[in-house]
């Protein structure tokens, strides 16, 4: 398999994650969108990564690595790659608590985060997917140019 084949396969599987964080956000079930959200991320951006040769490192937030290879990326992508980096951090720390809860401190998950952090989240999450899945096209077709998209 080769790695545009992986980063296909991770798009896929971030697209799917995406569905399902929708039809859990129309489900109120706001903590469940968030991971569903930081789990599309992840792959979106192992994807951009695989797309460029590099084996990332085996943890949930690999933004920084993204900041580190940026010279690597279309022009374009390097100017998103500040927010897609923050988007991933604020993400990969909310993981384990919208998974779990916070035990210590007697909060279950679906009492740490609301429908706007849920909303805020997808956006976030959409915006990063899509920009991976434009870099893809960029590299399967160099001709064409590509527009920055903004989640604001």
């Amino acid at each position: 398999m080769s790695q545009v084949d992986f980063a296909k396969d991770y798009l896929r599987e971030a697209n799917l994650r995406l569905k399902t964080a929708d039809h859990a956000l129309n489900e109120k079930a706001h903590a469940y969108c968030v991971r569903q959200c930081q789990e599309a991320i992840e792959l979106g951006l192992k994807a951009a990564l695989r797309l460029i040769g590099i084996d990332y490192p085996k943890w949930h937030d690999v933004g920084i690595v993204l900041v580190r290879a940026k010279e690597r990326f279309p022009q374009w992508f390097q100017l998103l790659i500040p927010q897609m980096e923050s988007i991933s951090k604020l993400l990969a720390a909310q993981r384990e608590s919208a998974m779990y809860g916070i035990e210590l401190h007697k909060r279950h998950p679906s009492s740490l985060f609301t429908e706007q952090n849920a909303q805020e989240s997808l956006r976030d999450a959409k915006f990063c997917v899509e920009n991976v899945e434009k870099l893809l096209e960029t590299i399967l077709n160099p001709d064409e140019i590509k527009p920055e998209r903004s989640p604001e």
